[in-house]
């Protein structure tokens, strides 16, 4: 009996160091997967390095850049400003130019008794004014006043 519990012991110690090696293999290739994680998140992080880099130079220049473009938006923003001033005043001393021109077309105008003729149609005002500066401008020259 002791012979045969011998056998079962050494049996038993031979399973468990075949289970031992299993579990030693499949560890090691547990390892082998880790090492080769590890260099492949090494990879990355130098990656995501240089990547971050390259963004903190592009960054620089971008803040560079926007100081040049404040700089040349502002001399333009009162370039602009005064452009504006300028057109405004143009635009009342036109506007002035066009309310004379009307005094005088409706100063040349004739008093006719005559009836007046069909309505005709509605021209823009500036065409009438046009129109009524041309018609002056003949009057005077059948007159003998203009120069």
């Amino acid at each position: 009996m002791s012979h045969s519990l011998g056998i079962v012991i050494e049996s038993l110690v031979a399973v468990l160091l075949l289970v031992t090696i299993g579990y030693c293999v499949l560890l090691n290739s547990r390892l082998k997967r880790l090492k080769a994680d590890e260099h492949s998140l090494k990879a990355t992080i130098g990656e995501l390095i240089t990547a971050t880099e390259i963004a903190e130079r592009a960054i620089g220049g971008l803040k560079h850049t926007v100081r040049d473009v404040n700089e040349h938006l502002g001399s333009q923003l009162n370039a602009a400003s005064q452009m504006s001033t300028q057109l405004k005043g143009m635009l009342a001393e036109g506007d002035g130019i066009i309310r004379r021109l009307s005094k005088i077309a409706i100063a040349a105008r004739p008093l006719t008794s005559e009836p007046e003729a069909p309505a005709a149609p509605k021209v823009s005002t500036a065409r009438a004014v046009a129109a009524a500066a041309e018609a002056f401008s003949e009057r005077r020259r059948a007159s003998g006043l203009a120069a």
